[in-house]
């Protein structure tokens, strides 16, 4: 299977669909996926070309499964394949450490993600803060470019920063090459600035959140609304930025919408949605969760479909007239007064040890 890939930096380039790890995490969902299955699953998905895989420090578990992913596919795929991996992590302190994190913390935390993925240098390291009333998040971009300069980190880039707060970060010399942030149909917060300061810099988007962890999908077009019991932390999640949108009727219309489109295109509401933020200004990836490897599978075949500037006006159209999600990227999810905050884990370092 021949993917579309991006050139993320000089000689690094990514496919353009990468697969997720977060829904792969210990806690994500009642019933977690069984390993050995999953690791069968990712070694098929990188037999078939999804070379690009993203997880962090902070799903539990991940890097470790996809470090033995990695010796899987020396084994079973040749030391080619396995050289052609590119798997991003993160690295996010844990809130209640911001005030004390220092170039020994931010080592130890790459350090240990270097032994869980099993390489001596990580390919992408995507830096997240959690408060800027604790105003060192550009200290550590900066302590993560020393061990970038040592050769334990091949890239930089950020996650969930907004635009003022990366400015600092870009302006003080960080080589930052991608931003990871969430993006869709029903999220358009990263055209509030966010998407021009990236292109200026040459920042890549990373995009999570393209298909609003399954709900932007035919399975959901006229279906009861799950609001009082989602399935997992995704669902969770994104049934909030439903509400932000308008609610759950006015996200049945974008679905129409994306239906409607389908048909005109021969596409499915995921991949339409999908196809919508792969072209927007800046877009270098999408990532995908890895729910189900059918999922990553029809990700792809959204490569197949094009837009025209009619249909994406239609879609950026309802995008526009909605009243959400308002602000900056992460902007609601940062509030630790609002219902967003309530799905988010702040100290997960602390807890993986």
């Amino acid at each position: 299977m021949s993917l579309p890939r991006t050139e993320l930096a000089p000689g690094y380039d990514i496919p353009r669909v990468i697969v997720g790890g977060w829904q792969l995490s210990a806690g994500h969902r009642r019933v977690p996926p069984a390993r050995p299955q999953v690791l069968e699953n990712l070694l098929d998905l990188v037999s078939e070309g999804f070379t690009a895989l993203d997880c962090a420090d902070i799903y539990t578990g991940v890097e470790s499964l996809f470090g033995d992913l990695r010796r899987l596919c020396r084994e079973r795929l040749g030391d080619e394949t396995a050289r052609s991996l590119r798997i991003h992590t993160k690295l996010v302190p844990d809130r209640s450490d911001l005030a004390r994190v220092d170039r020994a913390y931010v080592e130890t935390i790459v350090d240990r993600s270097l032994s869980r993925l099993g390489t001596d240098r990580l390919d992408l390291v995507q830096f997240a803060w959690w408060d800027y009333d604790v105003p060192r998040y550009v200290e550590t971009a900066l302590w993560l470019d020393e061990l970038r300069r040592a050769g334990k980190i091949r890239h930089i880039g950020v996650t969930n920063f907004d635009v003022a707060r990366l400015r600092e970060i870009l302006e003080a010399g960080v080589p930052v090459v991608a931003n990871q942030l969430q993006y869709s149909a029903l999220d358009h917060r990263p055209e509030r600035g966010m998407t021009d300061l990236c292109r200026s810099h040459a920042v890549g988007l990373l995009c999570y959140g393209t298909l609003a962890g399954g709900f932007l999908s035919d399975r959901y077009l006229g279906a009861v609304d799950p609001a009082r019991d989602p399935e997992n932390r995704s669902l969770t999640k994104y049934r909030l930025i439903i509400e932000e949108y308008g609610g759950w009727e006015a996200f049945q219309a974008l679905l129409r919408t994306l239906r409607a489109i389908g048909d005109e295109t021969g596409g499915s509401i995921a991949q339409v949605a999908l196809r919508y933020v792969l072209d927007r200004p800046g877009v270098a990836a999408a990532v995908v969760g890895m729910s189900r490897a059918e999922r990553i599978r029809e990700a792809h075949s959204a490569m197949d479909l094009t837009l025209s500037p009619a249909q994406v006006e239609r879609i950026r159209r309802l995008g526009a007239a909605a009243p959400g999600p308002v602000g900056d990227c992460f902007e609601l999810e940062r509030d630790r007064r609002g219902p967003h905050a309530a799905v988010m884990k702040y100290d997960l370092n602390r807890e993986a040890g």
